[in-house]
């Protein structure tokens, strides 16, 4: 679940993330900002699901995927779009 929150007066906007992958024992967020490299870390909740808040510039887009215990790429179901990616598999797009 994407949820985003705007402020008039700010650049920004919140976006919280919640996802629910079953079992799994960690999540990372790929792709924010175009970073591909660089992870951000979802915090695991007491119902199973993974959670985390993070400020995104205004009038952007971002392409990202979830990795879930290091091994297995998920797309964000209720993304704005999904776009294909150049390894014949598909990102999930934010759009602020």
């Amino acid at each position: 679940m994407l949820q985003k929150t705007y402020y008039k007066t700010k650049d920004y906007c919140k976006v919280k993330f919640s996802f629910e992958p079953g079992n799994a024992k960690k999540v990372d967020i790929l792709g924010l900002n175009d970073d591909w490299k660089k992870p951000v870390k979802m915090k695991k909740k007491k119902d199973g699901s993974f959670g985390v808040s993070i400020n995104l510039p205004k009038e952007s887009r971002h392409e990202f995927k979830y990795l879930v215990d290091e091994k297995n790429w998920l797309n964000e179901p209720e993304a704005d779009q999904q776009a294909m990616n150049i390894y014949g598999g598909t990102n999930s797009v934010l759009i602020i």
